[in-house]
């Protein structure tokens, strides 16, 4: 279930997101007490591997779980990789946002919320039913 989503150019590295994306998870209510702020832990491949980014995300009480650059597969994050391809093949399912056609980016942001929020409520209507 998407939590937060940025829109980025394509050309744009994913560890430059990484902070801001954190930054954009709204607070998550559900058991009794204050809401969660923050993540447990983040995961990522090898896009992620950053030393600094590491660091701060520590500094905030964040664990991580990144894949780490130039060392040999089967770290096991793999196995955890599924749950961020379904949410994008979800995305997919959205004419407008599996082949960029808008030509102004505040128009492609609202399609690419309104396919989240159609996430979520696909996803509560069925474990609702």
């Amino acid at each position: 279930m998407p939590l937060a989503a940025i829109l980025t150019p394509a050309n744009r590295h994913d560890i430059t997101q990484l902070l801001p994306l954190i930054e954009a998870i709204p607070p998550i209510g559900g058991k009794v007490g204050a809401p969660l702020r923050k993540p447990q832990e983040v995961m990522g491949d090898r896009g992620y591997d950053s030393d600094p980014h590491r660091m701060q995300l520590s500094a905030r009480g964040i664990a991580t779980a990144i894949a780490r650059r130039r060392q040999e597969h089967g770290s096991g994050l793999g196995i955890f990789r599924y749950v961020v391809e379904q949410t994008l093949a979800l995305f997919h399912q959205f004419r407008r946002l599996r082949t960029r056609f808008d030509k102004r980016d505040d128009i492609h942001e609202a399609f690419m919320i309104l396919g989240c929020a159609m996430i979520c409520w696909r996803r509560f209507h069925s474990l609702s039913g």
